[in-house]
């Protein structure tokens, strides 16, 4: 989809010609009526009762006298970034049909500024999302471009280049969560970083079963040796700032298919572990999303990937494993793989000397308990990693919650015959999890983000978010502008990257 700023008197909207207009209003009405043909049917609305007071209310007027567009939807604007989400999610409520394809946001009586222009972006991306990968029946995204129309430019181009971005990210990162394992194994997923690899400034790294050995990474290799979809290492680059500065290293768990192994799994809902590659999804999508923004930060993408399925060969509840790291782990629950092959990569990721490490994983059904579907669940232990994360989500609409790591929650960790165990008791078990992959970090600034109950919704809307692809960008935006503005001194790649 074609996402452009148009700059346009409100005395020339009537001839903009789109199959709707999404007109934002506040919440409540103007004291002083706006002038113009918009302005007289909005207070006509008004008058007669038909526009109702509050935010995300929505009135559809078809066919308006005077204007081209076939239909216009006029919607109650909150406050802020969520209040532009929320109303133009409503407004494409009202506006389903197959033969929308050009589209107009209007803020003439509602101005935005430039983060209120890329969340417009997201949400109308988000709210006319179809997956197409392997549904032939279903009808592809018919939005073939979406104009937000603005009376003066502003320095808000800035936020659409931003909300391009975001949903590069975000698209990218739900195709592949939402693809059944058969069709996202690990060849395929090291497939798509390859795709991403080959732009300017991008490269990747693709790492088979023999090297994974050769790299002592038995952890990961335990998990992996009861499929028979072999394994995949990925290992992405992107270069923005100069070689010399060091990289934000992002770590997520590429389960592509999630039995549980020998402790496998209820029957009831397994169909959803598919989605057990959301940290991964969320990688690559990040990685698409730096190719739009490109700012001036070096980022490394590790990805580790494979099934965990119950074969004859499959780990076994009371083997001991050796880890990258040489320490050695007791399995006592083959479905706690995903910290298995996390604590490999994030030992690898140590060779980059990272300015910060950050594992993104669908980790613990104990932190969906504990936050639920709304926040994801962070762990740090760097107060101003943490910080800035959790910052990064609040400005980009994908909040996440501190979560502790006291010492104490580590005592059930603890294995009479390994170095430790993989799982703990019940209680705390985000916590316990996330205590079992800082044994693995060592001094590196480290978060780890329990996106369990963030990267997909089940029931009848089931189906990937893409979180958190949002909060990963805008951290790494801020990561950018800390190290000098990204827009004035992006790497030499980045720099052909823009002009080309």
């Amino acid at each position: 989809m074609n996402f452009e700023l148009k700059v346009l008197p409100s005395s020339q909207l009537p001839s903009l010609v789109a199959d709707a207009l999404v007109v934002l209003l506040p919440e409540s009405p103007a004291q002083q009526p706006a002038a113009g043909a918009l302005g007289a049917l909005v207070q006509a609305a008004e008058a007669a009762g038909h526009l109702e007071t509050g935010a995300a209310k929505t009135l559809g007027c078809y066919p308006v006298p005077g204007f081209k567009a076939s239909r216009l939807v006029l919607v109650r604007c909150g406050e802020g970034p969520a209040g532009v989400r929320k109303a133009v999610t409503a407004a494409l409520g009202q506006l389903k049909s197959p033969r929308l394809r050009r589209l107009g946001v209007v803020t003439a009586l509602h101005p935005l500024d430039a983060e209120g222009v890329a969340v417009a972006i997201q949400a109308v991306a988000e709210a006319t999302y179809v997956y197409t990968a392997t549904k032939p029946s279903a009808k592809a995204r018919s939005l073939e471009r979406c104009q937000i129309v603005v009376e003066r430019d502003a320095g808000l181009r800035e936020g659409v280049l931003l909300g391009r971005a975001r949903v590069a990210g975000l698209e990218m990162a739900r195709e592949w969560a939402n693809r059944p394992a058969n069709h996202a194994t690990p060849a395929m997923l090291a497939d798509a970083a390859r795709k991403l690899g080959r732009a300017p400034g991008f490269r990747t790294e693709v790492l088979g079963p023999g090297q994974v050995e050769k790299l002592g990474m038995g952890a990961f290799l335990a998990v992996a040796r009861g499929s028979a979809q072999p394994l995949r290492f990925i290992v992405m680059h992107y270069q923005g700032a100069a070689r010399s500065e060091a990289p934000v290293v992002l770590v997520g768990k590429g389960i592509t298919f999630d039995t549980g192994g020998i402790s496998i799994k209820p029957a009831a809902g397994m169909d959803e572990m598919k989605f057990d590659m959301g940290g991964a999804a969320s990688v690559l999508g990040t990685f698409a999303a730096l190719g739009e923004l490109r700012p001036a930060v070096n980022v490394v993408g590790l990805i580790p990937a494979c099934e965990n399925m119950p074969d004859g060969k499959a780990v076994k509840p009371g083997d001991v494993v050796t880890s990258m790291s040489g320490q050695t782990i007791e399995i006592l629950n083959t479905d706690a793989e995903g910290r298995l092959i996390l604590c490999d990569a994030l030992t690898y990721a140590a060779r980059f000397k990272p300015r910060c490490v950050i594992d993104i994983a669908t980790l613990t059904g104990a932190c969906v308990i504990a936050l639920g579907n709304v926040r994801s669940g962070l762990f740090s232990s760097d107060d101003s990693l943490a910080a800035a994360l959790a910052a990064a989500g609040e400005s980009a609409q994908d909040p996440c919650w501190r979560m502790p790591l006291d010492d104490e929650y580590a005592e059930g960790l603890k294995s009479s015959f390994a170095d430790m165990a993989n799982v703990a008791g019940r209680e705390a078990g985000s916590v316990t999890a996330a205590k079992f992959l800082q044994k693995f970090v060592k001094e590196v600034r480290w978060a780890h983000l329990d996106i369990a109950g963030t990267a997909w919704k089940s029931g009848a809307a089931k189906g990937a978010t893409g979180r958190p692809v949002p909060l990963l960008l805008e951290f790494l935006r801020g990561e950018s502008a800390a190290q000098g503005d990204g827009t004035k001194a992006p790497g030499k790649a980045a720099r052909k990257a823009r002009r080309g």
